[in-house]
């Protein structure tokens, strides 16, 4: 009788482990499913530097003749250091919650690949609203500008708006959603762009790695 009571037992246990595995498992695919649905935007540019000038200052293209002794100095030394702070953000317009766990990123200049990454820090997004991420890209653009030299540098630095953007310039995310230990990204690389609330995914490979000639929309 005992043997048959620890069996009843077992057997409930066993039944409820599987409902609790099975409705966090749901409840991980509704993430996903919501977090497919979210929005992207770039919400701002709160910091951008290169080579020790603050993009962010120079109005209108009027670069300082200080500034252009720091970019001369720069490619003299053969570094020129990229940091670069956005703030993106994630609307999910959903009645559920969406989770976002992990987030590819790549930075593009001219169509060409100068940095790419991973976040890992865990964001959810509570229904019909919207979170902000912050993301940090750090790199050195040196090769780009070694045969155009100050001037080519120069001109690439005006070629920002004090907002921090410029049409040179594309960043690609790819979110990712984990479910029993394994990151489950969007389909393709989400293009960010200036206009709130747009969300343009790019056919392209899922893995981040060098993109020659991908043709990204711009911010």
């Amino acid at each position: 009788m005992k043997k048959i009571l620890l069996a009843a037992m077992l057997s409930c246990c066993l039944v409820f482990t599987s409902c609790e595995v099975l409705n966090s498992i749901t409840n991980q695919l509704q993430g996903i499913a919501n977090l497919a649905n979210c929005s992207y935007a770039l919400k701002n540019v709160s910091s951008l530097n290169i080579a020790g000038v603050n993009v962010k200052n120079i109005t209108n293209g009027d670069i300082s003749a200080a500034d252009v002794i720091k970019l001369g100095t720069a490619i003299l030394s053969k570094k020129v250091p990229l940091s670069m702070n956005l703030n993106i953000d994630v609307t999910n317009p959903t009645t559920q919650s969406a989770s976002l766990t992990t987030m590819d990123w790549i930075m593009e200049i001219d169509g060409r690949q100068m940095a790419a990454g991973t976040t890992n820090t865990t964001y959810t997004i509570s229904p019909n609203r919207t979170t902000q991420v912050p993301l940090s890209i750090a790199t050195d653009i040196y090769d780009l500008f070694s045969n155009g030299g100050k001037e080519a540098l120069t001109n690439f630095v005006k070629s920002f708006s004090n907002d921090g953007t410029s049409s040179k310039v594309a960043v690609k995310i790819k979110p990712s959603v984990n479910v029993g230990g394994v990151n489950i990204p969007t389909p393709n690389f989400i293009t960010l762009e200036k206009q709130t609330g747009n969300n343009n995914s790019n056919s392209g490979s899922s893995n981040p790695k060098p993109i020659p000639n991908s043709g990204p929309r711009n911010f």
